[in-house]
């Protein structure tokens, strides 16, 4: 394994932990490009495009979803492509307050995966794949 690609498979992790515990932009910019963006063919995202937007949303959730918690799955480096996968079940509660409904006291657990590109050694843009409308539905927020 090369230098680089130790980098980018450590920067990767890091980045997840940062993002998954609600530690937002202020901790994890330091593992991407300022102007990384991001996708996710899901309703709640359709107008964020910016990776600092999501680790705010991500940050956010966990007031809602106080017992938020995730597990990898998988993680994996695709060399050629310069890129990280990153396949987790995120769990969480709604018993916070902030969400998009009052709190349900019902509990989710949801898979989702990370494409994350890098340039220069940092994030430069994520994907996220997600089944949004399966999460909401097990928390109540949509039937």
């Amino acid at each position: 394994m090369t230098t680089t690609t130790e980098s980018i498979t450590d920067t990767a992790m890091a980045f997840f932990v940062a993002c998954e515990t609600g530690k937002g932009w202020a901790e994890c910019a330091s593992y991407c490009r300022p102007d990384a963006s991001f996708a996710a063919q899901v309703e709640p995202f359709a107008d964020m495009h910016t990776l600092a937007d999501y680790t705010e949303w991500m940050k956010a959730a966990l007031g809602f979803l106080p017992d938020g918690s995730y597990e990898i799955k998988s993680f994996a480096v695709d060399h050629e492509r310069n890129n990280v996968c990153a396949y987790g079940v995120f769990s969480g509660t709604h018993t916070g307050a902030g969400g998009p409904t009052e709190p349900t006291g019902k509990r989710m657990s949801t898979d989702y995966v990370y494409v994350m590109d890098f340039e220069d050694g940092k994030i430069s843009h994520m994907t996220k794949i997600w089944n949004s409308n399966w999460a909401m539905r097990q928390v109540g927020w949509i039937d």
